[in-house]
């Protein structure tokens, strides 16, 4: 080789190696000019968000001094002193008419017709005697005869269990000592042991006497006098250390228990291998054939429990269990059972829901049942032992008191950053929904990392063509063209082809947002690594619910339950207003993570318009994922009422078409089951949670 060559060679190598290195330095540049952007957006957020607070403490401030200012002069006031002896006067008629069951719901009808009107307070009366009616044939029904308790006495098991009841007393009523115990004796499976801790005061002597007598004519009910009152958690363990059974069951003093419930306790654990096991519970006056509520509860949902203690009474756990998850804590008195359950539902391996009412909780003055507020520190321990809950399972985020309930809870989960997202909205021609729908999100959203993926399909007026000139302009907004027949599942699937976002929010165009922070709302639980989609609460224009979760099987396919109830309904046991695991939300506002929607392949595009929500969400569930509702996202769904009978499949009121057979088909054994968020006592005919 020449020399020369050799030179030319290298020279150009190094220009190969320089012209290399100048494409890496540039692609870093721009990397770190993409890097610089994200981060001044952020600083941006922060800032405003730095600001918003600020201005909207100065307010607070400003407000809270004026209201001080005000409450002062009335204290202050002569026309306070002098209406002194009225407000007595009032206080005491007050209690007098809250003392009894009928004063307090004739105060409860004034109060309705005030507020409601004649017609609205008529048809509620009316519903609510019905509901009662309803109640008072299910007890009857769930009465079992003597024939039926003889047949599970001579039932035999193929292991021995013993149940240890625990019940720690505390200067009990006479009447309602003897009826708890009684309630004990008579259980139709004998394998028990009643343990009574007694920490009453000195003046309460008779508790000890009457159950020291029932002590002595059945060797299975235990009693010890304590030297002093420990609190409830302490008298409780105090009835642990006196408990020798392979399973422990906690009741309280003035309260009953249905005689078979110990026989379906055994079988759960004999044919489910049952660690954790709990019923359905009533609340009653004077005795069971006078029931207030029943609670039909859903199967085990987590985002249920950490909102509120739904699982309650009766709660039975193995002693392996309890003494791996730990005995009562003094620290979490007045909610203790609270606490323990979250504990051992934590470590439980098999939780098994009995969908009867085997539990009956006396409803009288100084009851939890009857007031919360009777003992307002339970409200203090129960967000104690919530927030104990989130650092053991390690979710960042504190609870709260819900603002429309007493003792339900909200859950305020950490965001983890403010990581981009990308929200889905297909289009046609409707301008004006789409129009409002984009301007809610960026003008009224408190939250601002996003893209908005329009998909147009098939419009023909001009006017939208103009308007997606105008969004051309907006750095956020993209509009994508889906030149095919409209399929809703390939629509939006096609749309978060597009996506760029660490999570999806799909959209109908005619949706409005209510509450600022809707997105974040959505997001706190998307971001759950257990968590598979996110739906929010939709309402009509007419301020009635569209949507607030749905129930699998309802109507034969699909169904929204408390449809077309008011918005400022508190829902069956306060479902409206706390956030719940449930089989489905609805595609109309759904947040799911990119990667879990890419993992399960995207919506099944087999369904043409409906069902392919749902469809997502099941496949969801069969993976592990939860599905949660939240009222705290809150929506206006502009639905035309065009589409009215199509979507009236959310109750039940079309035949079934292509999509509902196939998804009928498709998930048949799930709807055989039962949905396991949907008491199986209640109507899958209705909406309204009405016993079936």
């Amino acid at each position: 080789m020449k020399p020369y060559e050799s030179q030319k060679d290298l020279a150009s190598q190094n220009q190969i190696g320089d012209a290399m290195q100048e494409n890496a330095q540039q692609a870093i540049i721009e990397e770190l000019k993409t890097k610089n952007e994200d981060l001044k957006r952020e600083i941006e957020y922060c800032q405003e968000r730095i600001a918003s607070l600020e201005r909207k403490n100065y307010r607070l401030k400003s407000d809270n001094k004026q209201l001080t200012d005000s409450y002062d002069k009335v204290l202050h006031s002569s026309s306070w002193r002098i209406t002194k002896p009225f407000r007595a006067i009032v206080g005491w008629v007050k209690r007098v008419f809250h003392s009894t069951r009928v004063t307090a719901l004739f105060l409860k009808g004034l109060r309705s017709l005030k507020k409601n009107g004649l017609r609205a307070t008529f048809f509620k009366a009316r519903r609510l005697l019905s509901q009662q009616n309803s109640a008072k044939e299910y007890v009857k029904r769930n009465t079992p005869n003597e024939e039926e308790l003889a047949r599970e006495r001579a039932t035999v098991f193929p292991r021995k269990v013993t149940f240890s009841i625990l019940v720690p007393l505390y200067n009990t009523p006479l009447n309602f000592l003897k009826e708890m115990i009684e309630s004990v004796v008579n259980q139709s499976y004998p394998n028990w042991e009643l343990c009574l801790a007694d920490g009453s005061d000195a003046a309460h002597e008779e508790v000890g006497k009457l159950a020291q007598e029932y002590a002595a004519q059945d060797g299975r009910i235990r009693y010890q006098k304590l030297e002093k009152n420990e609190g409830i958690a302490g008298n409780t363990n105090a009835c642990i250390r006196m408990a020798t059974g392979d399973y422990i069951a906690l009741f309280d003093h003035d309260d009953l228990l249905h005689p078979s419930v110990l026989f379906e306790d055994m079988k759960a654990i004999i044919e489910q291998d049952a660690d954790f096991i709990y019923t359905d519970e009533m609340t009653f006056i004077g005795d069971i054939s006078n029931p207030i509520t029943i609670h039909f509860k859903p199967d085990f949902a987590i985002d249920n429990l950490r909102a509120n203690n739904y699982i309650c009474h009766f709660s039975v756990f193995s002693r392996r269990l309890l003494d791996e998850a730990g005995w009562f804590s003094s620290e979490y008195d007045g909610s203790q059972d609270f606490d323990i359950i979250l504990r051992l539902t934590e470590k439980a391996k098999h939780i098994v829901h009995i969908p009867r009412v085997l539990y009956y909780w006396r409803n009288h003055p100084g009851s939890v049942a009857s007031d919360i507020s009777a003992k307002p520190y339970c409200i203090t321990s129960a967000i104690k032992a919530i927030n104990a809950h989130l650092k053991r399972v390690g979710l960042p985020g504190s609870a709260r008191e819900a603002k429309k309930l007493t003792s339900v809870y909200k859950v305020d989960y950490e965001l983890k950053g403010q990581p981009f997202i990308s929200i889905i909205i297909p289009n046609r021609d409707r301008v004006d929904d789409l129009s409002r729908c984009i301007f809610t999100i960026c003008e009224k959203s408190s939250y601002h990392n996003f893209e908005i993926i329009v998909v147009e399909n098939g419009s023909k007026k001009k006017e939208t063509q103009e308007y997606y000139k105008i969004l051309a302009s907006k750095a956020q907004v993209r509009v994508v063209t889906w030149d095919k027949p409209y399929q809703a599942a390939a629509v939006n699937n096609f749309g978060a082809s597009f996506a760029t976002g660490e999570y999806l929010l799909f959209l109908h165009s005619d949706i409005q947002a209510i509450n600022a922070d809707w997105i974040e709302e959505l997001l706190m639980y998307a971001q759950r690594e257990d968590v598979g989609a996110v739906g929010g609460k939709l309402y009509y224009p007419d301020n009635t619910i569209q949507s607030a979760g749905l129930v699998v099987g309802m109507n034969h396919t699909v169904g929204s339950v408390h449809y077309r109830q008011s918005k400022d309904n508190l829902g069956y046991m306060g479902k409206l207003w706390y956030a719940q695991d449930m089989s489905a939300v609805s595609g109309a506002c759904m947040m799911v993570r990119k990667s879990c929607f890419e993992d399960l392949g995207g919506f099944d595009e087999q369904y043409e318009k409906d069902y392919y929500d749902a469809d997502y969400c099941l496949r969801a569930s069969r993976e592990g994922k939860l599905v949660v509702f939240t009222p705290f996202a809150q929506l206006y769904h502009f639905e035309p009422k065009r589409y009215e009978g199509e979507l009236k499949r959310r109750d039940g009121k079309t035949e079934q078409d292509k999509d509902a057979k196939l998804f009928c088909q498709r998930w048949r054994d799930f709807m055989d089951k039962g949905d396991p968020y949907y008491n199986p006592n209640f109507s899958l005919e209705r909406s309204d949670y009405a016993i079936r």
